[in-house]
């Protein structure tokens, strides 16, 4: 489609989120003449989202700032059967209690990017164990079940991908389409929803819900998938050298966030100003033309731009001072993550294999030591080569913390208790 006449999608078109769409002109109509209701499922799978997903709470936060109503939906029933989509073997099953744990902290994130409340536009956090806990079995099988041809089923990428390899897919696993596509039906039927958002690899599974939807005397719903990232050199968004990069505070700092974004490789910093910040376009553009060394300073306003939606402003440029006083003054900034460690501990001393690991700079004593072998490895900005290294009270500055480093980027202040 050459133009869009609806804010929304034009929005999407020129930021690049838009990979498919089941009917343009009928979505972009829709949009443009009325209030929209749409949704996007997250799974409860752990306490946290990562930054994988920032893409899908983007989507959800231009679909509101557009003039719409977006809802996250949270996967509270369809969590206790596992999404098996391109999944290489089953997930764990995780109990009630964990779920809805996980689905408390999980909700703290997205009042950063959404406005929830009771007015036309405001965001709706919903749970889908609100219908599905309550489902009689029998009943669904005769009004629902009977709907789904499995042969269409088996034919899925998603599934396809299960069905080659050893690990069987589970007749639990394989409910969960049929659930998730209730959960588009139920929601239309609910709140008016007309549209489910999601990523390219939950299109067979939209799209099933859509027929449901058609099946079952809905209107006609839509379908509209963004494109799955992955860096320029091939990594998956959401993770780094160190682990998940988690969105919840209590899970990574606004300091660790920051860093992760800094840390962007050149030939992506263009395409995450328009994904990832609601910068507009035209100073978009006017960044993404700096080049040689000025590519740096746009990488420190990527960061402080994405951190802020999410941490707040105050906490991103508390976090790019922090970097700045690290790195160009050589300074031991107070807001660098901190680990604490005994009196007893230094006194005795702490093995540097040891402190890497409780550090949480590598994930083994091998790692640790491959990382001290490659020169890597510095306290209080000295480079250390023995790995034999013990860490005592006369490494700690005179203030007062030891200031362990992995290259020139990750820092870790460790501080007497």
């Amino acid at each position: 489609m050459s133009e869009f006449k609806s804010d929304f999608l034009r929005t999407l078109k020129e930021r690049g989120f838009i990979h498919q769409i089941s009917d343009e002109t009928g979505l972009d109509d829709l949009l443009a003449k009325e209030t929209v209701t749409a949704y996007i499922g997250f799974d409860p799978t752990a306490p946290s989202l990562h930054a994988g997903g920032l893409i899908q709470i983007m989507l959800l936060h231009w679909f509101q700032k557009t003039g719409h109503r977006p809802i996250s939906l949270m996967g509270g029933g369809t969590g206790m059967v596992g999404d098996p989509s391109f999944k290489d073997d089953a997930r764990q099953l995780m109990t009630p209690e964990t779920i809805n744990s996980n689905i408390a902290s999980i909700k703290k994130v997205f009042s950063s990017y959404l406005t929830y409340g009771d007015g036309p536009k405001d965001a709706l956090m919903i749970n889908n164990a609100d219908w599905l806990l309550g489902i009689n079995y029998l009943e669904f099988l005769r009004d629902v079940g009977r709907h789904f041809s499995v042969n269409r089923m088996l034919s899925f990428d998603s599934v396809k991908t299960r069905l080659d390899r050893e690990q069987s897919l589970s007749f639990l696993e394989f409910n969960y389409m049929i659930l998730q596509a209730y959960d588009f039906v139920e929601l239309n039927k609910r709140y008016d929803v007309r549209l489910q958002m999601g990523g390219s690899d939950q299109w067979g599974n939209i799209i099933n819900g859509i027929d449901l939807g058609h099946r079952m005397g809905t209107p006609q719903l839509y379908a509209m998938t963004s494109p799955l990232l992955t860096t320029a050199s091939g990594a998956k968004m959401g993770k780094s050298l160190s682990g998940a990069v988690w969105l919840n505070p209590d899970m990574l700092s606004a300091y660790d966030f920051w860093q992760y974004w800094r840390n962007t490789e050149d030939a992506d910093v263009s395409r995450f100003l328009k994904l990832y910040t609601t910068l507009p376009m035209d100073e978009i553009a006017r960044l993404s033309a700096l080049g040689g060394a000025e590519i740096n300073e746009v990488k420190k306003i990527l960061a402080t731009e994405v951190t802020a939606m999410l941490h707040g402003r105050e906490a991103a440029e508390q976090a790019a001072e922090t970097a700045r006083k690290t790195f160009e003054e050589g300074a031991i900034a107070e807001n660098l993550p901190t680990i604490d460690v005994t009196a007893s501990e230094l006194t005795a001393g702490i093995g540097l294999l040891n402190l890497i690991v409780k550090a949480g700079l590598a994930t083994s004593n091998g790692e640790a030591r491959r990382h001290v072998q490659g020169g890597a490895v510095r306290i209080n900005d000295a480079a250390v080569s023995d790995e034999r290294r013990m860490i005592g009270t006369s490494d700690v500055s005179d203030d007062g913390v030891v200031k362990l480093s992995l290259g020139k980027k990750k820092h870790i202040l460790i501080r007497p208790a």
